[in-house]
């Protein structure tokens, strides 16, 4: 994936793009995909600035790569950007041609992992009647609030952007919250589905769920929070696993993987995660040091 977004300082993106890439990398060998996973930033002026000189000058450094690296959708990028990309090199995964969005799928595998957590934390079969918290409504949040709704869940939100919350309180009956206390409601499961670090310190101690599953990258600000996760009774949905489906979307029209092979891919992201549910439970370790643990025998 490409992230367009602004940025403190350099070293800031420079410490993004390590994080996400190495998420990329264990979320890769995680859902058995042949790639080494990598990740790009490009850092979103304050001020006015020509984004097609940006998109443009980005494609041509990709296809310097000669396809070490693999383009993609990601946080501040659209389907038009990849558009233009491609333009100047073939190593792009998300197109316009074959609506290349691979937001419908990652919300699809979150669903899936969310019921994998909730039959094993819960141990229920439906998620009918269950409370979950929305933090962040934008492409993957939003479909995850109509997927859940559909299955009879109850759904507070808090976003941003304000006519999202309306239209999640229409459509979705949703109750909504300001974004910085979203994470104190008393509810089923917690998911983030905005930026990461937002299992910090701080946060953690505010928390009132029983399981934290979202679509955000790299949502423990630390290592160490997912060991206070795991002694709180928190089940945690590793989130390199739960939000795989996007990357599996995206390498499925690259590696031309046939549709239906793509959709057992995602749904298997449930039982890839109860496997990391039970060796942790086993091993009494926490299930983001299992996951990381699984995706590096694999990588090894």
């Amino acid at each position: 994936g490409c992230r367009f977004i602004e940025y403190p300082t350099t070293n800031d993106a420079v410490y993004d793009a390590m994080r996400l890439a190495r998420g990329m990398s264990y979320k890769a060998a995680s859902v058995n995909l042949p790639l080494g996973g990598g990740k790009s930033v490009i850092i979103k002026p304050h001020g006015a600035y020509d984004r097609n000189a940006y998109l443009h000058a980005f494609g041509q450094f990709v296809n310097d790569l000669g396809g070490r690296y693999i383009t993609a959708l990601d946080s501040g990028t659209e389907l038009s950007d990849m558009d233009l990309i491609a333009e100047h090199t073939p190593y792009v995964a998300s197109l316009s041609s074959y609506n290349g969005d691979p937001s419908p799928y990652t919300a699809k595998g979150i669903l899936r992992g969310i019921e994998s957590a909730v039959e094993f934390k819960l141990g229920k079969a439906k998620l009918e009647g269950l409370h979950i918290a929305i933090q962040g409504l934008g492409h993957v949040g939003y479909l995850l609030a109509s997927y859940l709704h559909k299955r009879g869940v109850k759904l507070t939100v808090s976003d941003v952007n304000v006519s999202r919350l309306e239209r999640a309180q229409q459509e979705f009956g949703a109750t909504v919250v300001p974004t910085n206390t979203i994470h104190k409601v008393p509810c089923d499961i917690f998911s983030p589905c905005a930026l990461g670090g937002v299992i910090n310190d701080i946060t953690i101690n505010e928390l009132q769920t029983t399981i934290v599953a979202g679509a955000a990258n790299n949502q423990l600000a630390h290592t160490y929070h997912g060991e206070l996760l795991h002694k709180k009774g928190i089940l945690y949905a590793t989130d390199y696993i739960l939000n795989s489906g996007g990357l599996i979307f995206a390498a499925s029209k690259y590696l031309k993987t046939p549709e239906a092979l793509a959709n057992q891919q995602i749904d298997d992201i449930a039982e890839i995660l109860l496997e990391v549910f039970i060796r942790s439970q086993k091993e009494n370790r926490p299930t983001s040091e299992i996951a990381d643990r699984i995706a590096q025998e694999k990588l090894a």
